[in-house]
């Protein structure tokens, strides 16, 4: 094997693993982060996880990114450590999927058929389709099949190009010596461990196992160990990157460590124990790729059935590693957890759930900061300074996440809700400022004894009514993606505005009258103008989704139409049309 067949190797290692990067991510886009939703909600039972992480796994063709999610999970509080087993179980033997599709290259005969099933006729074929609907066809969706196909295409190229880089192997009588040495347990684990935690793929070495395969130089007894150890060498991804995660993560790591080795312990034990007894005859036999595939799914699939009823005792054994400190772990998981980033339409979606949590706590903000306009309370201005501080912790997660997501390939779909997030968090943030205003307003008001007229309360009342709406509304809107509640919010933004300017005219007649005073006047329109600020940002919101002009709609006819659902701010909406004759 000379320089050149290195380089070929290297090349095939290459295509190889590209392929199955871009295949993974082709088949990620068109699920949509759905898969992943799957696993979220669908794990109550141990046997349910199990059969999700295969399915998951099988179809992402990556058992390191299935388990780094769900590390994600358990650090989020989103999945409990003892559901996360399960899935775990599972996702050792969906990996198995790809040595399968792999073993089409051990294919031997003349027939037709038979060669077309070889990858060397089929994949070429599958890359061109996949590059061409890639470049000329439009539909996102026929994008990422045509990703799926080259990928696939491409991955199959790689493995092709390996096996011919080895092909001259088989008449290297050192090659052979080198493999006999693997044949010893302990060594040929460890060759296992080091190849899957140096390429980070057990898929990868599986595949590299199977190419070398191909020469026809690898015993059963030397590609036994390998394979053994190529599981345990795919615990390194989820290992590092457990690193700085919260205790349930870090044990969740472990499990899936633990998981591995000791159906490891329990395969050497069993396989050579029984080797010593009956002498099997095909240990020096050559191994072809389809064994090796039924090897690997035979292991993963012995140690699942095995450990499955003892899945209390691997988390025990986790919790034993990573034990519990003195001090407690807050209480509040991370928002958002990295490990997400391997699937951006997921991501994308956990990114929309936080910025609900931050529109409900500011909604929240507003109705305790609307509630001190009315009546002043030491607990309800500590309920707006402690809301607005978790609103900018908020707003600085969300928004240094969502800049990662960016970097990131996206569909056209997930690209437009990075848009509107970023339009969001900025809204809510901003409207959360004015409660704050509204606070310190009010702290004024109490300071220095500046009681406002029963008339101004009632004016303020009235546009408190329609700002609040507005604000639920856009909160509504945002949560569930109703259009027609954004509509509803550019309705009430343009009556706050005519009521910013009539209460502004009716203030200046009563200081006029000497009604109120100058210094009440100041207070009294900063809070107007706070409250209209906070109309404007709902506004800003809903015209970013909806791409509408304003001014669309009738407000009496709004203003009707809201009787039977929320009759008593309709009902001071329409006084406040009459009284000031408004169109």
């Amino acid at each position: 094997m000379d320089i050149f067949s290195v380089f070929s190797l290297l090349g095939g290692l290459a295509l190889f693993l590209y392929g199955m990067n871009m295949m993974g991510g082709g088949l990620e886009k068109l699920s949509g982060g759905r898969l992943e939703q799957i696993l979220e909600k669908m794990t109550d039972k141990t046997y349910k996880g199990v059969l999700l992480g295969c399915a998951v796994t099988a179809v992402i063709q990556s058992s390191s990114a299935v388990t780094v999610m769900v590390v994600g999970f358990v650090n989020s509080g989103i999945m409990e450590l003892s559901r996360a087993i399960g899935v775990i179980m599972g996702a050792n033997i969906g990996t198995t999927a790809t040595a399968w599709i792999l073993s089409l290259t051990g294919i031997d005969g003349s027939s037709l058929i038979v060669n077309l099933l070889k990858p060397s006729s089929f994949a070429p074929v599958l890359s061109v389709i996949g590059v061409f609907m890639l470049m000329f066809l439009k539909k996102e969706k026929v994008k990422n099949v045509g990703g799926i196909l080259a990928g696939f295409g491409i991955l199959m190229m790689g493995m092709e190009f390996m096996s011919d880089s080895m092909s001259g192997l088989a008449n290297e009588p050192r090659f052979a010596q080198l493999l006999i040495r693997f044949s010893n347990p302990l060594l040929g684990i460890l060759a296992g461990v080091v190849l899957t935690a140096v390429i980070q793929s057990s898929s990868a070495s599986v595949g590299i196992l199977q190419a070398l395969s191909l020469t026809g130089t690898v015993p059963f007894s030397t590609a036994f160990p390998v394979i053994l150890g190529q599981n345990i060498g795919t615990c390194v991804t989820a290992m590092i990157s457990a690193v700085g995660t919260s205790k349930n993560a870090k044990r969740t790591a472990f499990v899936h460590l633990y998981f591995n080795i000791i159906g490891v312990v329990l395969a050497i034990v069993l396989f050579y124990g029984a080797n010593a007894v009956f002498d099997f005859d095909f240990m020096e036999s050559y191994i072809t790729p389809s064994q090796i595939a039924i090897v690997h799914s035979v292991f993963n699939i012995f140690s699942t059935i095995v450990l499955l009823p003892f899945t209390k005792q691997l988390e025990k054994l986790a919790r034993l590693t990573v034990r519990d400190g003195k001090k407690n772990e807050s209480p509040i998981p991370a928002l958002l957890d990295e490990r997400f980033l391997l699937t951006p339409s997921y991501a994308v979606e956990k990114s929309m759930d936080a910025t609900v949590k931050m529109a409900r706590l500011v909604e929240e903000t507003a109705g305790a900061a609307f509630s001190l306009i009315k009546n002043y309370t030491p607990e309800k201005a500590r309920t707006v300074e402690n809301n607005e501080r978790e609103t900018d912790k908020y707003e600085e997660v969300i928004e240094t996440y969502l800049v990662r997501i960016s970097s990131l390939s996206l569909s056209d779909e997930d690209s437009k809700s990075v848009f509107i997030l970023h339009h969001a968090i900025e809204a809510f943030e901003k409207i959360s400022d004015y409660c704050e205003d509204i606070l310190r307003v009010k702290k004024n008001i109490e300071k220095k004894n500046i009681p406002l007229s029963e008339k101004a309360k009632y004016d303020l009342n009235v546009m408190m009514a329609a700002v609040s709406k507005a604000l639920s509304l856009t909160v509504q809107a945002f949560s569930s993606g109703d259009i027609s509640a954004y509509r509803e919010v550019e309705t009430l933004e343009e009556v706050v505005d005519k009521l910013k300017r009539e209460l502004k005219s009716r203030h200046l007649k009563r200081v006029e009258l000497g009604e109120c005073s100058v210094s009440q006047g100041y207070v009294y329109l900063d809070l107007v103008n706070a409250l209209e600020r906070i109309a404007d940002h709902c506004s800003g919101l809903a015209v970013s989704v909806t791409e509408l002009e304003s001014g669309e709609y009738n407000i009496h006819e709004y203003s009707r139409s809201l009787k039977e659902d929320d009759g008593e701010f309709a009902k001071s909406l329409e006084t406040y049309l009459e009284k000031y004759s408004l169109s």
